[in-house]
């Protein structure tokens, strides 16, 4: 799969059938239109894209308004999510920067400009409520005039239904949020996962007794927080079992830097640097501050008893903080 960070070349622009959009998670309700989308490009013998944006529209208003507040919280960074969208069969990626000059492209700018001139669009899938351009002004109705002027093509796909409801991210973040990875899992179609490269932290899990593997979170406000029973992928051929943190980490930092610290069980390998990918099973409890290093050690314990429990493996070994420093932290 290609990724263009905005369009790519005159040189390299050919025909394409795409599809628009946030695709904040690549949720059940994506796959089905991205399903479409490949097989509309086969038939055609183009290729088939997908436009994108960062950061999220919303976080850009947000940030433009001064409350940060409103912006959603994000199901996956971008990375999940172009990994997600090449599972799914896509050609390209136009990633589209989503700032002051392009929330200003008119409707027309956006269909003659990026669709027609830059990604040379002959079939378009976007979804039912669909709506571009400055002040939200383009819809589906505009974009089906425009295709018969400029000679695309412009779907709908049915909306995709779970006991009722519709499909869509706001679903999903509220799944996770509220700690329901089933209820998540099922949205999605497939587990929910954080990726990132293993970073050097604090050392200060080392110290507690429970060294921990350090992935930065991307953006601020992600759709999980709390302590969760996970296991993680990329770093040996099976997954490896563990208890993970993703907040703030109130009790031993006031930076706002959002870190996830995944504590893994009887591993000791030197992995800085490997891109890991973590997967979120079950939510233990919310994160919490406690008035001093005892009160959080007690803590993680009780926490990682759990997780060893949720995977049948022995309790933790009295010596077990003795020989923690050997290990990742």
């Amino acid at each position: 799969m290609r990724v263009y960070r905005g369009l790519p070349g005159a040189s390299a622009r050919t025909p394409c059938a795409i599809s628009i959009g946030n695709f904040d998670g690549v949720h059940r309700g994506h796959r089905a239109l991205l399903a479409e989308l490949r097989r509309a490009a086969d038939s055609l013998g183009v290729a088939a894209a997908v436009m994108t944006f960062e950061p999220h529209p919303r976080e850009f208003f947000a940030a433009r308004a001064g409350d940060p507040s409103l912006a959603p919280a994000r199901i996956s960074s971008l990375r999940d999510k172009l990994g997600a969208l090449s599972d799914c069969g896509v050609d390209r990626v136009f990633v589209e920067h989503f700032g002051a000059r392009f929330a200003a492209l008119s409707a027309t700018e956006f269909i003659e400009d990026l669709l027609v001139a830059g990604c040379q669009a002959r079939w378009i899938m976007v979804g039912e409520d669909f709506c571009f351009g400055a002040r939200r002004a383009g819809d589906v109705a505009l974009l089906r005039e425009a295709g018969r002027r400029f000679g695309f093509s412009v779907h709908t796909l049915p909306t995709v239904l779970e006991a009722g409801e519709r499909i869509s991210s706001s679903l999903v973040r509220a799944a996770l949020m509220a700690g329901d990875l089933a209820g998540a899992t099922r949205l999605l179609g497939r587990p929910y996962f954080i990726s990132g490269h293993i970073v050097h932290g604090a050392k200060l899990g080392r110290t507690l007794g429970f060294p921990t593997l350090n992935l930065r979170v991307a953006h601020g406000r992600p759709a999980v927080s709390g302590i969760f029973v996970v296991q993680v992928h990329g770093l040996s051929k099976k997954p490896l079992p563990g208890v993970a943190s993703i907040g703030l980490r109130p009790t031993v930092d006031d930076s706002g830097q959002v870190l996830l610290e995944v504590h893994l069980f009887d591993f000791a390998l030197n992995v800085y640097g490997k891109l890991a990918s973590v997967e979120f099973l079950k939510k233990l409890r919310d994160e919490e501050k406690y008035p001093d290093l005892a009160g959080l050690t007690a803590a993680i314990t009780e926490d990682a008893r759990q997780a060893r429990a949720y995977f049948s493996l022995p309790p933790l070994s009295d010596n077990f903080a003795t020989s923690a420093t050997d290990r990742i932290s």
